[in-house]
């Protein structure tokens, strides 16, 4: 017996239906090795770009209070994890460009990092300070470490948290002068190493390339603490002596990020605060090589991946100014006006392009970095932080 023809037709369109259904609910099939995320501070919102169409490709809303955000990625560069000024920590599939989940864990966050295993995200607090440790892939909490210290256990601001081989987070306590490696490899019990008289308010901090030593900036007096990781017994030393304000106090328009230090072969880029200088350093010996003239008060000091470039930009008043160093040379090479309130640089992965937000402007520009042509504009609401998937395999990132 042969099935009507209406009820065959009915059938097919419903397998039609259900496919299409099933087809919606998946994203687009693509890699996610050419995508990140632009951060729309005043809008709580993220856009989503590609850096192969250099074009916005979604939107994600709803992320609370993104005024000094940070993101750091799953390892498979699907997720973004967006940590926010007003504590919050959200999970976006960037694929589907949705908010998976967000949860408000503290009363103020300075930012965050991801285990070299992928399975943790660590958050670093202001208020209440310390350290507080989530999974991956669900945001339950898995380990709670208050940055208690002295006698009566006051709660210190946790700064530059930086992740380490072997499930370790490295950070510093503002208003402790310490250095504490929290190594997480069993979450149930962390255990905390602690670095004590590092220098005065530690104010940001970064890990080399290579995992190995970890920078704390000092805001409270000049020089920069250091730790090497792999001999941790030797303790912290002073190095730079003369990196910071130095003999006469200059006003300090914005404090420069040591996340956005540059390396090229042993050298070392870092920004001298209060300075219109670039500081060159040996990373063998750890001692001053040069010092580079530039614009402004650097903030960002950034690296072309080839390590033959170093991108600079500046503090008010010259924050419409991006410089352009020679590694080579030592030379400045290009000046560019990209647009007002240039707060942040991020080069595609193989550095054949940067994306430059000019905050005041509502706009990114993408420059070539060979011949410095502006190659897309993008608009974008008061945007801050550039951050793409590459950093998902870079440690300290």
């Amino acid at each position: 017996m042969t099935m009507p023809r209406t009820l065959l037709l009915g059938l097919w369109m419903l397998f039609v239906w259900w496919s299409l259904l099933a087809w919606s609910a998946e994203p687009a099939l693509r890699g996610t090795g050419d995508l990140g995320v632009i951060i729309e501070r005043s809008a709580g919102r993220i856009l989503v770009v590609s850096t192969s169409g250099n074009n916005v490709i979604g939107r994600v809303e709803g992320l609370g209070d993104l005024s000094h955000a940070s993101v750091v990625f799953s390892r498979d560069q699907r997720y973004a994890y967006v940590f926010g000024r007003d504590g919050g920590l959200s999970k976006v599939d960037i694929l589907r460009g949705t908010l998976e989940k967000r949860v408000v864990q503290a009363g103020n966050s300075i930012g965050g990092a991801i285990s070299q295993d992928g399975r943790l995200v660590a958050v670093a607090n202001y208020e209440p300070g310390g350290l507080k440790v989530f999974a991956a892939d669900t945001l339950e909490p898995v380990a709670d470490i208050p940055a208690a210290y002295g006698d009566d256990g006051k709660l210190s601001k946790v700064v530059g948290i930086a992740d380490l081989p072997g499930d370790r987070f490295i950070y510093s306590l503002f208003d402790a002068d310490q250095i504490w490696i929290a190594d997480l490899r069993e979450p149930k019990s962390p255990k905390v190493e602690k670095f004590g008289n590092i220098g005065k308010a530690p104010y940001d901090g970064l890990v080399t390339p290579d995992g190995r030593y970890y920078l704390a900036g000092l805001f409270g007096e000049d020089g920069i603490a250091l730790l090497d990781t792999w001999q941790p017994q030797g303790g912290v030393k002073r190095i730079l002596a003369n990196y910071g304000r130095g003999e006469e106090k200059l006003p300090v328009y914005k404090m420069p990020h040591l996340r956005g230090w540059a390396v090229a072969g042993h050298q070392a880029y870092l920004p001298a605060i209060g300075r219109h200088e670039i500081l060159v350093t040996d990373t063998i010996n750890w001692k001053e090589a040069a010092r580079i003239a530039v614009r402004g008060q650097p903030v960002f000091v950034v690296a072309r991946p080839d390590g033959r470039q170093i991108w600079v930009n500046f503090a008010f008043p010259d924050n419409g100014f991006v410089q352009v160093i020679d590694t080579l040379t030592g030379q400045i090479i290009q000046t560019l006006e990209p647009g007002k309130a240039v707060l942040h640089l991020e080069f595609t992965p193989r550095g054949e392009a940067v994306w430059i937000s000019a905050r005041d402007d509502n706009k990114v520009v993408v420059y070539d970095t060979a011949s410095f042509a502006k190659l897309a504009e993008l608009p974008a609401e008061s945007p801050s932080g550039i951050f793409f998937t590459a950093r998902a395999q870079r440690i300290g990132f």
